[in-house]
């Protein structure tokens, strides 16, 4: 089992480490790999690490494996206030692949360069689940207690939907959220740059998270025949379609809040300034922002043949359906129209979309803790474009929140760092963070 480290640590050029960076490099160097489809390296390493962390402040967490090394953990904390409802607390150990050769450092050595913390997961999202350690260290450790009851929970599997994680406990395991009606998670409590003013993205909801593979079948031939029916060529044809559809704008309350606040923090009238041209506004954060306006179909893996002069019967494509919430059947039906009646589809993966409110305590919470860290910065609602575990947590009735707050400089691409190569998270924004946190869990 991982231990604890027992002192400061320090970089190369004796800099003291917060202990949230310390954390998140040690999570980094556990290869928790996840490619999906049940092939993954596990979680194992990082949840013994973590339920060692979370035994260490007293609490008596439980691991979970529906399948071997596929590791979750769950604590619960007590609250000073037992009239309020419990919160959950969550984060997930488990990354998507980084391949070395495209990297400018080994992705699974949490390398500290240029004041960052380098590597796959320093930002999806081993940077929260340091934060939501050490923040809660800070509190335990100072005699004291978060103002409610916490479920504090660390899923294995969300990068392939949560099925041997999140899901697969709220399925068998569902009275570990008992009590429970409200959760935060990653993908929010960031900051943009907007009109040159800082903000914060607090996520209020997800899109639609639907994975398909399409499938052609044909007739398998020499490859010096002329056929006609050719499974590749037809597979090729219907990706082709799809990944070219523009899919229409469409706004929901999240989303056109969002663009008001933007377009106050600009001083333009919303009404004669297209959604896009506010999203683009946002700068970097404008790739995850435009993507919440309308749907997206993007093919992601093509698998046909197996040698050279043989002509396949079969040929499959992944394709990777995000909705706008409430349009999931509609958009399935249209996409049965682009892609024609001769390709099958099959379900890999499917949920739904959701919104939660963009007002109530929470939220007020949310701003009051950010306010005290960076005086008069704006809290925006946003709607994800991606998906996290709290879509399972949703099928229990829990309303799912994104708040992993980070200061970041306004220079810094940080959608790009989410699945993309040389990902790394600020040093100080990962002190930022733990700070939020521990006021927020304090306060709310």
């Amino acid at each position: 089992m991982a231990e604890s480290p027992a002192a400061p640590q320090t970089t190369h050029s004796g800099t003291e480490l917060d202990e949230t960076a310390v954390v998140a490099r040690d999570l980094i160097r556990f290869d928790t790999t996840n490619h999906g489809e049940g092939r993954a390296k596990g979680e194992r390493e990082a949840a013994e690490y973590v339920e060692a962390r979370l035994a260490a402040l007293g609490l008596e967490p439980r691991m979970f494996e529906p399948e071997a090394r596929r590791t979750s953990v769950v604590a619960r904390v007590p609250g000073r206030n037992p009239d309020k409802p419990a919160l959950v607390l969550h984060g997930h150990l488990d990354v998507v692949p980084a391949d070395p050769r495209n990297w400018s450092v080994d992705p699974f050595a949490g390398e500290i360069r240029d004041g960052m913390l380098w590597g796959r997961g320093a930002v999806d999202m081993k940077d929260m689940d340091a934060m939501i350690l050490t923040a809660l260290a800070d509190i335990i450790g100072n005699g004291s207690l978060p103002e409610r009851e916490l479920v504090v929970a660390f899923f294995a599997d969300e990068e392939a939907g949560g099925g041997r994680g999140a899901s697969w406990l709220v399925d068998h395991h569902p009275e570990l959220f008992a009590g429970a009606t409200e959760a935060i998670s990653e993908v929010g409590g960031y900051s943009i740059t907007v009109g040159g003013t800082r903000a914060y993205l607090l996520q209020t909801g997800e899109k639609s998270l639907i994975w398909v593979r399409l499938i052609a079948r044909g007739v398998a031939a020499h490859g010096s025949r002329l056929i006609r029916d050719n499974a590749v060529t037809r597979l090729a044809e219907a990706i082709a379609r799809l990944g070219r559809t523009e899919w229409p704008l469409h706004l929901t309350d999240t989303t056109r809040e969002l663009l008001g606040a933007i377009a106050g923090a600009l001083g333009v009238d919303p009404e004669r300034v297209s959604p896009d041209e506010l999203a683009l506004a946002t700068g970097s954060a404008s790739g995850f922002i435009t993507a919440t306006l309308r749907t997206t179909t993007n093919p992601t893996v093509l698998d046909a043949g197996y040698k050279h002069n043989v002509i396949p019967d079969r040929a499959e494509a992944l394709v990777d359906i995000r909705t706008i919430p409430g349009q999931e059947e509609a958009v399935l039906a249209e996409v049965r129209e682009i892609i024609g009646d001769d390709i099958e589809i099959e379900f890999v993966h499917k949920d739904v979309g959701l919104e939660a409110s963009t007002r109530g305590p929470l939220v007020d919470a949310v701003t009051r803790s950010l306010g005290r860290h960076d005086p008069g910065a704006p809290v925006f609602p946003y709607l994800l474009s991606g998906g996290t575990d709290n879509k399972s947590l949703h099928r229990l009735g829990i309303a799912g929140y994104g708040f992993s707050p980070l200061r970041l400089p306004a220079d810094l691409d940080f959608p790009a760092m989410f699945h993309g190569v040389d990902e790394r998270v600020p040093l100080d924004a990962l002190s930022f963070g733990r700070r939020v946190l521990e006021d927020l869990l304090l306060d709310y």
